[in-house]
Order: C-alpha cells, then sequence, then structure tokens
C-alpha cells in the first residue's frame, strides 16, 4: 500500500507553531526539480545531462502511480485527513497539480530549446519523416513493414467495439478515420513497447553520432496500411499513467506469493491519475479521452512530442567518453586485498578487525559479494541467513546462496516480495531458491523486511563464530555501481547475537527479542533515535559537548523532526544531509535556528543513512537501512548498528563535514521549503564536488 495511508498522530510539544511541517508531496516535487536542474546545467557533461532528463520523467511517472494515485485513493473512499502540514488533501492535490505542470512544461522546453540543439551540434540528431532522404525514407519503411507492422494491434471504437483499455504508461496514438459513409471513427493503436522509443536511422546504426526518429514518427507514416479503404484523417499520441500500488490483505492471505502475483496482475487495472497529450491533439478527440478514461481537466498534461522521454534513457547511453562523467577509478577495499590481484581472505581480515566499505567508491564485488561467495565455498560454514529486497536478474548473490544449498549448507533467504515494482522479479527468485532447497521465508505478517542483513555461520575449532554484513543498500551488484551506500563486516559477538535474534524473529517467532548493538524497528529506531537526541539535549543543557548529524534519502517523521526542533530550541547543533524529501523547516527563529539541511545530488544516487551524537564528547555513530519516514519506522523491518572502530566513525564524521561545509557544492533548504542550489564561491569559482572528493579521499587511502 502506499507510503502513508493513516491517519496521522502529531505528537504535542506545547508551543510549537501548527505549521512547522513542510508537505512531503510538495517536498517531493521540490526533489524531482533538483534532479531537472542537473539536467539543466550547462556545465555538466550533455549525455549526463540526458540521463537526469530521462530520471525527471522516470521519477515523475512513480510519483504520480503511487503518491497521486494513493491521495486521489483516500479522497474517494472519504477516509483523507489533513496532511502533517495542515493543508486538506483537496488543496494539496491542486498544489501539486500546478507544480506538476509548472515542471512538466520546463522539462520539456529544456529538451527542445537546449538539449536537442546542443545533442545535434555533437552529431547526434533527433528528425522528422520530412527531414529525411528518400532512401533513408525507403529503409525505415522496410523496417516498419518487418519489425513493427507484424506487431501492431489496431483497436476500433464503435457499438460493437467499446473503448479499450489502455495499460499504464503506455504510449499510444489517438486515430481519426474517414469512411466511407462520411462518417469519422475513432481508433487506437498501442506504439509497442518492446521496440525502441527512438528508432535509429540506418546508417547510423553502429555510430557515435546517431540519428534517431520517435517510433510513432514512423508508425503515423503508414497507418494507412492498417486501415485499408478507410481515410486516415488525424492522428495523436497519448499516455495514461494508472494507480500503480498494491494492496494486499496479509492478515486474510493464506498463501502471500499467490495473492501478490493475483495482485500483480490487477495492478495494470487501477484507474488513471494523468493523462498527457501531445499539445497539438484535436479538442473532441481529447475530449473522447477524458470522457472514456474519467479524467478531468487538472490532470490532463499538454506537451510538445514527443511524450514518453524516458526513452532517452538509450541515448544517454550512447558511448561517447567526452560527453559523459570522466571514469572514477573504483578500487578494492585495502584491507579486502593484499595486492591488485589477490583476494584476501575475508573471515581471516575479521577476525582481525571490522571493515567499512563505502560503495561505489569501493567494490562490491570484492567485498559484500566475496563475503557471500566465499562463505558459500568455505567447508566450514555451516549455514548462512540473508535478507533479499532488491536484487539484480542475474544476481551473484542468488547464486552463491544456491551454492551454499547445494552443497549441503543450511541455508535461509528472506525474500521481500512486496519491493514496489520488483514484486514480480523477487517471485521469480524466490521460487528459483526454494528449488535449489533454499530455506525461503517472506518476514512478518504486516511489514517489509528492508533490513539488509548477511549472517554466516562457521565452524572454527571447538566452537561457532559468526560473520555479518549489515548494510544501507541492497544486495544488488548492478545498482551498487551507482547507488552511494555503507556496509560494514563485523565478526563482533554483540552484532552476531544480534543478527541471530532478529532472524530468529523474522523466519519464526520472537516477538520480545532484545538487541545490543542494533536500533532494529518497528519501534525500536525511533525510540532509540529519539532516546539519543534527548540525550544531547541533556549533555548541551549541562554544558558538555553535544550535535546531531542526520544522512538519510528523507525525513518526514514528525516526532523525529520535532526531537529535532527540541534539540535545536536546546541550543544543540543539527546537521541533516538529505537526498529527497524533507518536512523540517530550518532556519526558523525560536524552533530550528540551529538546524541545517543540505542536498547532494551528482553521478551516483545518494542512498547511505547514517547517524552521529556527539555524546558529551563520547560520540555515538550508526549506520543503516532505515530512512525517518513512517513506513521505515512503524511498517518496515529497519536495522542500524552502531560503529565502534575510531577511523569508521572518522569517516563518517568526515562525509558529514564535507557535505554540510559552504565550500561544498550542494542545495541548501530555507524555512519557505526553497532549495538554492549553491555552485560557485563569491567569486564564481565552482565549489567542490562532494562525490569526487569522496573518490579522491578513497583512493588516497586505498593506496597508502
Amino acid at each position: 500500500m502506499s507510503d502513508e495511508t493513516m491517519a496521522i498522530d502529531l505528537p504535542d510539544f506545547g508551543d510549537m507553531p501548527v505549521d512547522r511541517y513542510l508537505d512531503r508531496e510538495l517536498s517531493w516535487l521540490a526533489f524531482n526539480q533538483r534532479v531537472l536542474e542537473l539536467a539543466e546545467d550547462e556545465n555538466l557533461y550533455l549525455l549526463e545531462r540526458v540521463n537526469f532528463l530521462s530520471i525527471f520523467a522516470s521519477n515523475l511517472d512513480e510519483f504520480f502511480m503511487v503518491r497521486v494515485a494513493g491521495l486521489k485513493r483516500r479522497m474517494a473512499a472519504g477516509v483523507s485527513v489533513a496532511s502533517a502540514s495542515g493543508l486538506p488533501p483537496e488543496r494539496v492535490l491542486e498544489q501539486i497539480s500546478q507544480e506538476a505542470h509548472r515542471l512538466q512544461e520546463r522539462h520539456a522546453k529544456l529538451f527542445h530549446e537546449k538539449i536537442e540543439p546542443a545533442l545535434r551540434a555533437k552529431g547526434i540528431h533527433f528528425e522528422h519523416w520530412a527531414d529525411l532522404t528518400e532512401d533513408e525514407q525507403k529503409e525505415l519503411r522496410e523496417y516498419f513493414q518487418n519489425q513493427i507492422f507484424p506487431v501492431l494491434t489496431p483497436l476500433a471504437v464503435d457499438p460493437a467495439h467499446p473503448f479499450p483499455y489502455i495499460s499504464g504508461l503506455s504510449l499510444n496514438m489517438a486515430v481519426m478515420l474517414g469512411g466511407r459513409d462520411g462518417k469519422e471513427q475513432f481508433a487506437r493503436l498501442k506504439v509497442p513497447p518492446l521496440l525502441p522509443r527512438f528508432v535509429r536511422i540506418q546508417g547510423s546504426a553502429t555510430s557515435t553520432s546517431p540519428r534517431y526518429i520517435p517510433l510513432e514518427e514512423v508508425i503515423g507514416q503508414f497507418l494507412h496500411h492498417l486501415f485499408p479503404g478507410m481515410e486516415v484523417l488525424q492522428h495523436h499520441t497519448f499516455r495514461v499513467t494508472r494507480n500503480e500500488d498494491l494492496e494486499v490483505d496479509e492478515d486474510e492471505s493464506e498463501n502471500l506469493l499467490e495473492s501478490l502475483e493475483k495482485e500483480l496482475l490487477r495492478r495494470r487495472f487501477g484507474p488513471p491519475v494523468r493523462l498527457e497529450v501531445a499539445d497539438d491533439i484535436n479538442p473532441t478527440v481529447l475530449e473522447l479521452l477524458s470522457r472514456e478514461l474519467d479524467i478531468e481537466d487538472a490532470d490532463v498534461y499538454k506537451l510538445p512530442a514527443p511524450l514518453d522521454l524516458t526513452g532517452l534513457f538509450e541515448v544517454s547511453g550512447i558511448k561517447r567518453a567526452e560527453l559523459h562523467y570522466p571514469p572514477h577509478p573504483v578500487v578494492t577495499n585495502r584491507y579486502l586485498t593484499h595486492a591488485e590481484d589477490e583476494k584476501a581472505d575475508i573471515f581471516k581480515v575479521l577476525r582481525e578487525r571490522e571493515v567499512l566499505v563505502h560503495h561505489p567508491y569501493e567494490r562490491f564485488s570484492t567485498s559484500t559479494q566475496a563475503f557471500l561467495e566465499q562463505a558459500a565455498s568455505d567447508p566450514h560454514v555451516l549455514a548462512i541467513k540473508q535478507t533479499l529486497y532488491r536484487t539484480s536478474g542475474d544476481s551473484p548473490i542468488v547464486d552463491a546462496l544456491i551454492a551454499a544449498a547445494e552443497a549441503g549448507k543450511q541455508v535461509l533467504a528472506l525474500v521481500e516480495i512486496k519491493a514496489r515494482f520488483d514484486e514480480q522479479n523477487n517471485i521469480t527468485w524466490a521460487r528459483k531458491l526454494e528449488q535449489a532447497g533454499v530455506h525461503v521465508v517472506y518476514g512478518i505478517v504486516g511489514l517489509k523486511t528492508h533490513c539488509k542483513l548477511s549472517l554466516v555461520i562457521r565452524q572454527e575449532g571447538n566452537k561457532l563464530r559468526r560473520y555479518c554484513h549489515i548494510g544501507t543498500g541492497n544486495y544488488n551488484p548492478k545498482t551498487a555501481r551507482f547507488y552511494e551506500d555503507y556496509g560494514l563486516l563485523t565478526s563482533r559477538e554483540s552484532v552476531g547475537e544480534d543478527l541471530t535474534r532478529l532472524f530468529n524473529q523474522l523466519s519464526g517467532y520472537a516477538p520480545d527479542a532484545s538487541f545490543k548493538s542494533l536500533l532494529v524497528s518497528p519501534n525500536g529506531v525511533r525510540d532509540g533515535l529519539i532516546a539519543r537526541i534527548d540525550a544531547e539535549i541533556e549533555h548541551s543543557q549541562a554544558g558538555r559537548p553535544a550535535g546531531i548529524k542526520v544522512k538519510v534519502n528523507s525525513l518526514v517523521d514528525e516526532k523525529i523532526i520535532d526531537a529535532l526542533y527540541r534539540a535545536s530550541i536546546a541550543g544543540v547543533p543539527v546537521d541533516v544531509f538529505v537526498r529527497g524529501m524533507c518536512s523540517l523547516r530550518p532556519g526558523v527563529p525560536g524552533l530550528s535556528e540551529t538546524i541545517r539541511v543540505r542536498s547532494v545530488l551528482g553521478r551516483y544516487l545518494e542512498h547511505s543513512r547514517a547517524f552521529a551524537f556527539v555524546n558529551g564528547g563520547d560520540p555515538r555513530y550508526y549506520i543503516g537501512s532505515a530512512d525517518m519516514m513512517h513506513r521505515n519506522l512503524d511498517r518496515r523491518v529497519e536495522a542500524l548498528v552502531n560503529l565502534v572502530q575510531p577511523d569508521h566513525m572518522q569517516e563518517i564524521e568526515s562525509l558529514f563535514e564535507l557535505a554540510m561545509s559552504d565550500e561544498s557544492q550542494s542545495w541548501h533548504l530555507d524555512a519557505n521549503g526553497v532549495w538554492t542550489r549553491h555552485q560557485v564561491d563569491e567569486k564564481g569559482k565552482p565549489l567542490l564536488e562532494v562525490q569526487d572528493e569522496i573518490m579522491r579521499r578513497v583512493s588516497a587511502k586505498r593506496s597508502r
């Protein structure tokens, strides 16, 4: 279900203003605007700007499918309440519509007026049919006949053919036809989603300077082949976004796997929440589409063709080194290799020290993945327990678990099959694991298992030793190349005991499990963090050193925010490093004067979660999987682990210092919810790029 479907129980802290929270939905749109600002940045490499254009489009699709759809569903059911910001749902929806229209128009304008001409100047062209030579048109005619025409299915609309179902995010053509009887007829044609969104014109198919034409423009030239005996009067492109959130009643479901598969089929038939149309669409056709799809005027987005710029992902992948970020020299963590080509005995390393790895600056394959592969092949390893939230289609992690099971080890995989938009993939892997003899469980009823945990039990002499990995990101070697995440590899006894208790809780019955080194949600993460925030308040009031630093993807939980407000009122310095949504208002007199909020976006997706507390001079540091959102703190199993090695604590501290520095590039949030980009200093000199600097530091540390 959608993230926040329950009425919000706001904390009461006396004199705090009722408007102390920024609206989370508008904050998310502000995040996507920051993505768009990267695409607008003329100092950025051109194909990276194209990539950010496509990311913006993809992000907005998901926002409508989940957030807007959820809001509309609750309003229709009469169960919606005012948001934490105090805005009624109707007002939130109105503001979302205004801002989304503005951003989509800005996005389209950027592509047509800036990006496309810049690409053309670099030899990368988007053409129209009239721009092509006769030979090129002939080649595309053959391509249409051989590759496109056989998979097209025209659907008429008349008394014998009702208006067809339009699947979510599909690109479609509305075709008006004239018959011999003089009557106009409507037909719908779906643009095949498995064909390239932008067709490479022959002769440039392998070129680094390709020429493209939108697939629907090619189809449009040959519509008469689909409707022989009819006159094609006009045709227009349109695209529908539907509610694609899931609703599965786990309490009533005997087989969660089967129920989820049925719900995935129903997902395709969710109600429409957005209609995108080409801005030259005939008003009569638009009225027909709006009526048949039951779309209100506010949900119609008129944009210049081509629609669906998520297809620019392919264009952004053109191999032109000078148009991309220079490659970062990714390295193996210095403790996990003895020489460049020599693999470390990870278990031996972990008996001597803990290892903190930082992806993608440090390789996933030679750290986290190698840890599990070594465990799978080690004859002394008796058991492996593993959580899987998202993983890749050809996952070496899954392969390692299968190999371990086939070798006779006891293997438990907790597969979260409710991972949004990865449900089908995870169902497939769950069945593959079961067939290999892995014990597969799906977690606790009513909760998503989002924590990133591995536990390896190894026989060493006459005793068992536990080796652990606790991470902030998924066990996915593909996303680990561009998601920024931390992972702790350790044989610390208290962590091993905690993971044993947690896995027993996840696979069996252990409702009263307690933990020493972990904070575990539900209950434990929010309560644990608030207790530590309160401790900072006490330190500050007693004149001892105090301070709080938070790095998360999203900060919207009201109880956490109010705790940070109370800390600020007590004079505690608070730094928040957030990628996406932030409902906290920094810099409000008497409320949040000591709070700074920064956001960093760049070549890597900032994804790690980290927390630091000065604690009177005895600092405490945590990393883990939990964001500061209701879903993470109340309806997910999340885990934070404390760091104990001084060098690890210093590494996290250095990350905060770099990201929060006025000498670094970032966006700053003000009390009104406005994000301002800080890119250059007073003299116009570029500020330090955070991710480049981290890569430099990691490489320098590796070479020592």
